[in-house]
């Protein structure tokens, strides 16, 4: 019996569609029978938007805080040489259409891996497809069929409504004056905004709970936890990353803590 061959599966979330990223899953699973590892790369706004759809497929996202161009590609490659050296995959599968990670894919096939490709189509190009050793392009489905196949329903049911509808607007409009004349008077001054939370802060703050008290905590527990949630790259700098999100997060030195600053007061 064949013995079933250790899988690992990189996706550059940022590159490719939420539909190829499921195509992808699959036919990885329908080639060989299992994938142990899954991880997909992207920032934080794509973390959240896809969040139900990483946990269906079981897929770990890799959040990328940092900034700037490419900054989610380098900690892909970062973590693919990390994660063949450590785990000693058969097959390392990398879902994404650009062509950067040629000199990737070269490292991990000297480390022995087959390395294959899966792209979206329209967005691959000639030579992406020949630095692997297969390459597959998915086509991506656009969500939008079921929505119009009740098109002309909903235009018979909007225009039933239309004529009640109407009857009723010139009372409405008459109320609504009258209204908004005694919430005028009545109204008070709102209280100032309380301070958002950015996407990039809440994923810290998820990884290190002992933050939220607005307490220092110190930064080698923080870095700890961040890596253990993926936040952090196994060589990544804190110090470098609290250095972007200074608005809402103070770094103390000597010893060096790190102190979330919009904290509820006690």
């Amino acid at each position: 019996m064949t013995p079933t061959p250790r899988v690992m599966l990189l996706i550059d979330a940022d590159n490719v569609s939420a539909d190829v990223i499921e195509q992808a899953v699959q036919r990885t699973m329908d080639e060989y029978g299992a994938i142990h590892v899954r991880r997909a790369y992207c920032n934080a706004e794509m973390a959240v938007n896809r969040q139900a759809m990483f946990k269906r497929l079981s897929v770990r996202p890799m959040v990328n805080l940092s900034t700037g161009k490419n900054s989610t590609d380098i900690a892909l490659a970062v973590d693919a040489i990390d994660l063949v050296i450590d785990e000693r995959p058969d097959v390392v599968v990398l879902v994404s259409s650009d062509s950067d990670f040629a000199p990737l894919v070269i490292r991990l096939r000297e480390k022995g891996c087959r390395v294959c490709g899966i792209g979206q189509q329209g967005k691959t190009g000639e030579e992406t497809v020949g630095i692997y050793d297969s390459f597959m392009d998915l086509e991506h489905h656009a969500s939008s069929v079921k929505p119009a196949a009740r098109t002309a329903a909903a235009k018979k049911t909007a225009a039933a409504k239309t004529a009640p509808a109407a009857k009723k607007t010139a009372a409405k409009k008459a109320a609504t004056k009258t209204a908004a004349r005694k919430s005028t008077k009545a109204a008070k001054p709102a209280p100032p905004p309380e301070p958002q939370t950015s996407e990039a802060a809440e994923f810290i703050l998820q990884a290190v709970p002992a933050l939220r008290s607005g307490k220092d905590v110190p930064l080698n527990d923080v870095a700890q936890a961040l890596r253990a949630a993926g936040l952090l790259g196994k060589h990544g700098s804190s110090l470098k990353l609290f250095d972007k999100l200074t608005a809402e997060f103070a770094v103390m030195q000597h010893p060096d803590r790190i102190r979330w600053t919009d904290a509820p007061a006690s």
